[in-house]
């Protein structure tokens, strides 16, 4: 493939990423790290496991860092030649079937990073699946030592893989690094850092706001943050897919979508395939980007980290993102929503009380 000379790069499409990820792994001669949700027993994570396998016979550290219930898809087996070449594979918060399972079971680590020789860092919505082969992800390429500080942000991962932690400041600090901004989550009820920072960025919205998420369920905060920017004349805008992969959140987000479309929140439907990606984008200028979905769950109860900044050349790449997307989307029919089936509005009310667990 062609090798990626700028500083950042913004992927889209799941192939050109897995490639150029694997190809920057390929060329790692000190360590490579990877934290992520999902990995498949499949085509692509086979791929990436063997190109570990290869840096690890060569006396390169390799660290795999993934989510138990993200992984189950995975054979028992599925690292044994990694780990025999001495590569380090752990699996983040075990589920244990007894009485905690509605409890710390629920919390899962959504992260998503590659880290490679404190140069090549990669953040974003991606997973390690054929899976999601033909879905719009946001995964953001960053050259430079910004692996330096995300590197923390994966060793104290690596550190409380399996543990319960109860003083959360230390893995909740915002972290700089230059211009950017690393904001991170942790299972709260009362905290919610990434949420809060959303809110700062959207009341401070002057022209536009644009959200891209795959699922849309957010709180009562943020959509009141959303309706204030349309009173002060921000114009915003939500993209999400008219089908996701998950389709109870489908089915609950419909119960908001009337209310938010008449208070002026604009909706476009991404109908090719599944929407992935996870943006936000304050008057073109100002942008997140990272793993978190724009919902209940994800500010609860997930692990989640974000990279925040305003630097151009990464905001006119989201931006460019989004208008690549927008081509290829619909717009919300609020004459269709309230036509829907009753049997649909039955399941908006049933499923409302688990609107935290979806």
């Amino acid at each position: 493939m062609k090798e990626i000379t700028e500083p950042y790069h913004l992927f889209a499409d799941p192939i050109w990423y897995y490639n150029a990820m694997i190809h920057d792994i390929e060329s790692a001669v000190s360590y490579v790290y990877i934290e992520t949700y999902r990995i498949g027993n499949d085509v692509i994570g086979t791929r990436i496991k063997d190109a570990l396998i290869k840096k690890a016979k060569l006396g390169v550290e390799v660290k795999v860092l993934i989510d138990f219930w993200g992984s189950s898809g995975v054979s028992n087996n599925f690292f044994d030649d990694l780990k025999m070449h001495g590569g380090q594979v752990r699996f983040f918060e075990k589920i244990k079937y007894n009485t905690d399972i509605f409890t710390r079971g629920h919390r899962r680590n959504h992260r998503k990073m590659v880290l490679i020789d404190d140069q090549i860092s990669y953040i974003g919505s991606f997973n390690l699946t054929e899976y999601n082969l033909n879905w719009r992800e946001s995964v953001l390429r960053i050259k430079g030592d910004l692996a330096l500080t995300l590197k923390k942000v994966f060793n104290l991962d690596y550190k409380i893989y399996n543990k319960y932690v109860l003083i959360k400041t230390n893995y909740l600090r915002m972290l700089r690094h230059g211009q950017f901004e690393i904001v991170r989550d942790m299972p709260s009820i009362t905290k919610q850092r990434i949420m809060r920072r959303y809110i700062q960025m959207i009341r401070k919205a002057k022209k536009s706001i644009i959200v891209v998420t795959p699922y849309f369920l957010p709180g009562y905060m943020l959509r009141k943050a959303l309706m204030d920017a349309v009173h002060r004349g921000v114009n915003v805008q939500v993209i999400i897919p008219r089908r996701s992969d998950v389709g109870l959140v489908d089915i609950l987000r419909n119960k908001y979508m009337g209310a938010l479309h008449l208070a002026g929140i604009q909706f476009s439907m991404y109908f090719p395939h599944n929407l992935h990606a996870k943006l936000l984008l304050i008057d073109s200028t100002h942008f997140s980007i990272g793993s978190p979905n724009f919902d209940y769950r994800s500010f609860r109860y997930m692990y989640e980290v974000v990279i925040l900044g305003h630097q151009k050349e990464i905001a006119v790449q989201v931006l460019n993102h989004i208008q690549t997307t927008m081509e290829n989307t619909e717009p919300f029919d609020y004459e269709l929503w309230k036509r829907r089936p009753l049997i649909n509005k039955f399941f908006e009310w049933l499923l409302l009380p688990f609107r935290h667990l979806l």
